[in-house]
């Protein structure tokens, strides 16, 4: 893979700033990491970050577009624009105007059910770090890399049938668990091509056969 790739992943200004609050929240992981609460707090943040990732695409980015002008603008920039012009880098990426206050809200309700600091900080360290996989999954799905295994090429196949065959389908970016679960992952040669893949503006919502 192509080093340049990953200098231009890594020092886009989101995904910077991103990986410094990883460093710096696992900065104060560490000292606890004997802890196995500790862990266990880490891998939870991880797994929430799958259903998000799942729930998050599916129910909101793919919403019926808003009347509201100012909530169809925000939707066009977190997601419609995107798949208007799927390679374009500046959409590839969540903004942190929304994924801080996410991150914010995700923080208090784990301390809410912790009571612990340090536990909520060990889960926002794996809330971020799967984040920061997701947008990497992401990222390479539509940039002109070849994945390093199997399983990568497989997944940046699944995530381009999404953009180009059917919105309906393939919403996991990171693994197809969901999908499978909840009724939307196909066989893409039985799934019929979609008019609106890149106008979700004009989605209709179809029903999936389920």
């Amino acid at each position: 893979m192509k080093s340049k790739y990953v200098k231009e992943f890594f020092f886009y200004p989101d995904i910077f700033i991103m990986s410094i609050l990883f460093l710096v929240s696992l900065g104060f992981m560490i000292p606890h990491l004997t802890s196995l609460w500790t862990w266990l707090a880490f891998v939870i943040g991880m797994v929430a970050y799958t259903l998000v990732e799942y729930m998050t695409h599916r129910f909101l980015f793919h919403m019926k577009p808003p009347k509201n002008t100012f909530l169809l603008n925000l939707i066009k920039r977190l997601h419609y624009d995107h798949h208007a012009t799927p390679n374009d880098l500046h959409l590839l990426f969540l903004p942190l105007w929304y994924t801080l206050p996410n991150l914010t809200i995700a923080g208090v309700v784990a301390y809410f059910v912790s009571s612990s600091l340090v536990l909520t900080n060990a889960f926002i360290s794996g809330v971020i770090i799967f984040l920061l996989f997701y947008e990497w999954k992401h990222y390479i799905a539509h940039r002109p890399v070849q994945p390093l295994s199997p399983w990568g090429r497989w997944m940046k196949k699944v995530h381009l049938w999404h953009h180009f065959k059917n919105e309906n389908y393939w919403y996991g970016v990171t693994n197809p668990v969901y999908d499978w679960a909840m009724g939307t992952f196909k066989e893409q040669k039985n799934v019929e091509q979609s008019k609106t893949a890149r106008n979700l503006e004009k989605q209709d919502h179809q029903k999936m056969e389920l």
